[in-house]
């Protein structure tokens, strides 16, 4: 079986854990090599042109060509692969007149979100504790 995607995601995040957790159980996630970045060593495992930092910061995926995608681009990348969310990937990578119409919605979407990210992770946290 080939991977068609490489998805980076920070496994220290229960947010995060949670997530990928639905997306390993999904058709289609046989496709898809995981990486925990919590568990590398040095931006090197990582391939080029990306470090633990900005990939945790971030969301990311490579594909098999090795392009970095990240963000709601590299969401709509992830749910391309997978048969429940492929709809998903298409609506919002679709694209009328040659513009993409709800990518640039998705990624502000995405970038207003980011900051709320370690507050839901504690909050997660918290919960789970009690």
């Amino acid at each position: 079986m080939r991977e068609t995607l490489t998805v980076y995601y920070d496994g220290a995040c229960p947010l995060c854990r949670t997530e990928i957790r639905h997306y390993r159980n999904c058709a289609g996630a046989e496709h898809l090599r995981f990486v925990d970045l919590a568990s590398v060593e040095t931006d090197a495992q990582l391939g080029p042109s990306l470090t633990c930092a900005t990939a945790q910061a971030r969301f990311h995926v490579r594909d098999t060509d090795g392009r970095l995608s990240s963000g709601a681009a590299a969401f709509t990348k992830l749910w391309s692969v997978l048969p429940a969310w492929r709809w998903l990937g298409r609506f919002v990578g679709l694209r009328v007149f040659g513009f993409r119409l709800i990518l640039p919605v998705a990624e502000t979407a995405f970038r207003l979100f980011l900051p709320l990210r370690p507050r839901l992770a504690r909050l997660m946290l918290a919960l789970r504790v009690r």
